[in-house]
C-alpha cells in the first residue's frame, strides 16, 4: 500500500525461552506521529532495534518503504537509540561533521541550529557534556536528517521537564512532514499533544492500535488517561 511506511507480518522474538515479541501483525502509515507506548518489559526496544537491523526476529518480516530490512532501510530510517552511542573523545563539531560524511540526507546547517538554540557549544567535547545534553545533541543528530521514517526510543526520557517542551517542538520543525516518527516513551502525558496515532503494546502483543482522535472520541478520554485503563496504571 503506498501510504504504508513500515509493516510486519507475525514478528516474533525470543530470548532463548523468553518471549519478546508474539506474532505481531502491524502497519503504520505515512506522515504521522505515532506512539509506541506500553510498560517496561512490553517489547518496544525490541521492536525499535529489529527495525534497525540490530537484532533478527526469530519469525516474521519487516518492511519499511517496501523494503525488507537491510541497506536500503538504514537510508531512510534515523534511529535515536535508548542510550547514547557517540564516542565521548570527539567534540560536538567533530560528530556533526560524522554524520555529514555517513548520511547524504544530513542537514549541517540544521544541526548548528538547533544546537544554537539549545545554547550547546559545538567546540565542547561530549566527555564534559551532561547526560542530558549528550542526549539532546543525539536527538539533533538524528532530527538533522530528511528521513522518511523516525524511530526515537524514549527521547525525552533523560532530560528535565523544562526541556520537554523544547525537545517535542525541535522533533515536529525539524522533521519531513511526509516521514513519520515512531516514539517509544512511558511518559504519556508529556507527548500526547503531539501524536496522532497510538499502538499500545504488552507482553510482546499489540493491544491497542488506534488515532487519538478515535479514542478521546469513542472513549472520552485522553490518551493517558486511556493507557491507565487498559493496563491498570
Amino acid at each position: 500500500m503506498d501510504n504504508i511506511v513500515w509493516e510486519c507480518e507475525n514478528l516474533s522474538k525470543k530470548y532463548g525461552r523468553k518471549v519478546a515479541l508474539d506474532g505481531i501483525d502491524l502497519q503504520l502509515e505515512k506522515g504521522k506521529i505515532i506512539g509506541l507506548l506500553g510498560p517496561n518489559g512490553s517489547g518496544k526496544s525490541t521492536l525499535i532495534k529489529l527495525s534497525n537491523g540490530l537484532l533478527t526476529p526469530t519469525r516474521g518480516k519487516i518492511r519499511i518503504d517496501g523494503h525488507e530490512i537491510g541497506v536500503d532501510t538504514k537510508k531512510v530510517v534515523s534511529y535515536l537509540p535508548e542510550r547514547t552511542y557517540l564516542e565521548d573523545g570527539l567534540k560536538v563539531y567533530q560528530i556533526v561533521e560524522q554524520f555529514q560524511d555517513f548520511y547524504e540526507d544530513f542537514d549541517a546547517s540544521a544541526a548548528y541550529d538547533m544546537l544554537k538554540d539549545l545554547k550547546i557549544n559545538p567546540e565542547a567535547r561530549l566527555r564534559t557534556l551532561s547526560k542530558g545534553t549528550k542526549e539532546k545533541v543525539q536527538l539533533i543528530l538524528v532530527m538533522s536528517r530528511k528521513a522518511k521514517l523516525y524511530m526515537l526510543d524514549e527521547p525525552i526520557g533523560g532530560v528535565d521537564p523544562a526541556a520537554r517542551d523544547y525537545i517535542l517542538d525541535t522533533i515536529i520543525k525539524n522533521y519531513n512532514p511526509e516521514a513519520s516518527i515512531v516514539i517509544s516513551t512511558h511518559l504519556i502525558y508529556d507527548i500526547e499533544t503531539i501524536l496522532e496515532d497510538v499502538v499500545f503494546i504488552r507482553e510482546g502483543k499489540v493491544l491497542v492500535h488506534k488515532s487519538v482522535d478515535e479514542i478521546r472520541e469513542e472513549e472520552g478520554k485522553s490518551v493517558d488517561e486511556y493507557f491507565r485503563e487498559v493496563f491498570r496504571c
